[in-house]
């Protein structure tokens, strides 16, 4: 498990990472049903995962990415600070009050430990918000003008060529062969706009696995045997043989 993963208390899967990458590439574009169509999930799934992501402080922000350069001229600065260890959250908090502060960075130790990235109409203002900052108890190691600023997506959580064959899906191992698996019904599957009874006559799935449960834009159904399978849903299926391909097939369809 990562730092990250303890931390929060959640473990991400591939499917919480594949938001995380399409969310960091266009926040702004990225609906839910766009990311959807990029994961082979359902929209509701992809709410309810980034609702999820949110509750545990993974993701914790949407920000635009402005060229203040381009608004009347105006200047970016970083400046590279030392503030005492105890105190960063404290002198923190202080800076974010000034006027013209749009970010601060802490750093585990060192100096240069606090870096406040901050916007001025001039180099009168820049001067105005360094003031600022050594009144509250920032000592000013250095200061420079920002010319360009790029981010991108964190690749490893990104697709990769076997990836975009394959939906993502969840397994978890029981005891013995046992298996947990979450599957996301595709349109040309086997099992798509059935009921369960009928799946299970026409021999498209067995007695065993056991569907429990069904999650349908956002809603989770208990599912009976006059239960309509439709596109999208996702499907939890417990096998106590083990999810075979048979199984996996009947609800995503052919892998090819």
């Amino acid at each position: 498990m990562s730092r990250q993963d303890s931390e929060s208390g959640y473990r991400l899967d591939e499917i919480d990472r594949r938001i995380i990458y399409e969310l960091m590439s266009d926040a702004r574009a990225s609906s839910a049903p766009k990311i959807a169509e990029a994961v082979n999930v359902s929209p509701g799934t992809i709410r309810n995962r980034i609702e999820r992501l949110e509750e545990h402080g993974i993701l914790t922000g949407y920000h635009a990415h402005v060229d203040f350069e381009r608004t009347s001229g105006r200047l970016t600065a970083l400046f590279m600070c030392s503030v005492p260890f105890a105190e960063r959250e404290s002198v923190a908090h202080a800076a974010y009050a000034i006027p013209g502060v749009v970010n601060i960075r802490l750093l585990m130790g060192g100096r240069r430990n606090f870096h406040v990235l901050a916007v001025g109409e001039d180099t009168t203002d820049l001067r105005r918000i360094g003031t600022a900052l050594s009144e509250i108890g920032v000592e000013i190691e250095d200061e420079m003008l920002v010319e360009h600023e790029a981010v991108q997506p964190y690749s490893p959580f990104g697709p990769d060529e076997d990836e975009r064959r394959k939906p993502p899906t969840d397994f978890v191992s029981l005891s013995g062969d046992s298996e947990v698996v979450e599957l996301t019904v595709r349109t040309d599957a086997p099992i798509a706009d059935v009921t369960i009874s009928e799946a299970v006559e026409r021999g498209v799935i067995s007695d065993d696995p056991l569907i429990i449960a069904i999650e349908r834009e956002g809603d989770v159904l208990t599912p009976h045997g006059d239960t309509h399978v439709r596109p999208d849903d996702v499907v939890t299926v417990f096998s106590r043989g083990g999810a075979d391909d048979r199984t996996v097939n009947a609800f995503i369809g052919s892998s090819e």
